[in-house]
């Protein structure tokens, strides 16, 4: 990486620290996020360096969590949101929902859950049938196969992700009652 010209070194450099840090590996141990404070404070920021920090590191918790989750649900060809929609499904005392409701339940546009269910539509793990009493609702309900992908694919996220989170039990708890706070006074519930 040694060049003559300085600003080209540094360039290759801060490419190479930004591709570590994508793939979540900083390339001298340091963690970002505590860089990324210094240099807010470095700037006069310091009033709101702690909140930016809470905010990047849920963001980047996210983004942790996120791909352990995927990399669990590749061998089921599910997004994390068709599973959600799947184990909603499931857990429904009849197989089916109307499609706003189960909007409302995962707290997600109409829109979203159309295109989820297309794609789970076009796998044949659910299907859309006319509401049995009201002829201005469809409802979206899982079939067999779907109800045997989504058994499966919760048993792998049960071993893989949910039972080992990357912290411990108080830990865990600690960090859903902070959220759990941050929701309700954003008027999520």
């Amino acid at each position: 990486m040694r060049r003559s010209n300085g600003k080209l070194n540094s360039v290759r450099l801060a490419r190479v620290d930004a591709c570590a840090i994508r793939r979540g590996v900083a390339s001298d141990n340091r963690d970002p996020i505590a860089a990324a404070r210094a240099n807010w404070e470095r700037s006069g920021w310091g009033d709101v360096s702690l909140g930016m920090v809470a905010v990047t590191s849920v963001m980047r918790a996210h983004q942790i969590l996120l791909a352990r989750v995927e990399t669990a649900l590749r061998p089921y060809d599910l997004s994390f949101s068709r599973f959600e929609l799947l184990r909603l499904l499931a857990f429904s005392r009849i197989g089916a929902l109307p499609i706003t409701k189960a909007s409302d339940r995962l707290q997600v546009h109409v829109t979203s859950v159309t295109h989820a269910i297309r794609r789970l539509e076009a796998d044949g793990l659910v299907r859309r049938v006319p509401h049995p009493t009201d002829g201005r609702t469809t409802l979206v309900q899982i079939t067999e196969l779907g109800r045997s992908t989504v058994e499966d694919a919760t048993v792998t996220l049960n071993e893989q992700v949910f039972a080992n989170v990357g912290m411990g039990a108080e830990e865990s708890q600690a960090l859903v009652s902070a959220v759990e706070t941050l929701r309700r006074n954003a008027g999520d519930f």
